[in-house]
């Protein structure tokens, strides 16, 4: 049933998709009304691809959630299905972040590369401080938010990583508060590492009230993305709490 599952869902991701990257080319002069075109694709796509996966989200702060923007959204990462909780979650006006390489998959990261959204390079930190700059200068400007998963990259267990302070930056930057939204249980569904790996379950998500962030500093950076990191770490159930060593980076 998880093959079929997973076929389903290529092909409502290649045919959603195929209409999508259609609208976007056709709306190329226009960044902003490409970014919220790609927002209402993650509404649909985001949402099918949740239910095929077997997944019922509880979510009672999402109503809360749309209406935050515009804000730095902030989420863990333990599974692949994250990706899609993400584009769904994600309100209307908001910038999803995402590693330049996802431009390679099929029919998403052809969308991504269309989308206005930003595109993160990993391996190369002064192209990414670069593009940091100017996605809160353009997300500032366009009174747009952004939603970021500051770990980087997925769990392998579900356990909290080191948080980059990417999301730091781009909060003092555009000065917009960070909104926490923790994810519970997600990496006991499509693990990191499975192509199929679907699993029939309730998945809890908190959407904690904003964090001022008017008084932070670039030169207090540390402290303050140790500060968001250590919140995660006391909200999440023991099964995905960070690691004694863990801590923020």
């Amino acid at each position: 049933m998880s093959f079929v599952r997973f076929l389903l869902g290529g092909i409502v991701l290649g045919l959603v998709s195929m209409v999508f990257i259609a609208l976007a080319l056709l709306l190329l002069p226009f960044r902003v009304a490409r970014v919220k075109l790609c927002n209402g694709y993650g509404k649909i796509l985001g949402r099918a691809i949740i239910a095929l996966a077997g997944v019922r989200p509880h979510v009672p702060g999402y109503a809360r959630l749309q209406r935050s923007n515009p804000a730095i959204y902030v989420t863990n990462h333990a599974s692949t299905l994250d990706i899609f909780l993400g584009i769904w979650l994600c309100p209307i006006g908001a910038c999803g972040v995402f590693k330049k390489e996802i431009v390679r998959v099929p029919f998403i990261g052809w969308l991504a590369a269309l989308s206005g959204h930003l595109l993160i390079d990993r391996y190369n930190h002064v192209r990414a401080v670069q593009t940091l700059d100017e996605a809160a200068r353009f997300v500032r400007e366009k009174r747009l938010g952004v939603w970021i998963m500051p770990e980087g990259t997925r769990s392998r267990d579900g356990r909290l990583q080191p948080f980059k302070r990417g999301f730091v930056h781009l909060a003092i930057q555009a000065g917009m508060p960070v909104v926490p939204v923790i994810v519970h249980g997600a990496h006991r569904n499509w693990r990191k590492g499975q192509l199929v790996g679907y699993t029939a379950m309730d998945l809890d998500i908190e959407v904690l009230e904003p964090i001022d962030t008017s008084g932070w500093r670039m030169e207090t950076a540390a402290q303050h993305t140790e500060s968001v990191f250590e919140l995660f770490a006391r909200t999440l159930r023991a099964d995905q709490k960070p690691l004694p060593a863990s801590a923020a980076a």
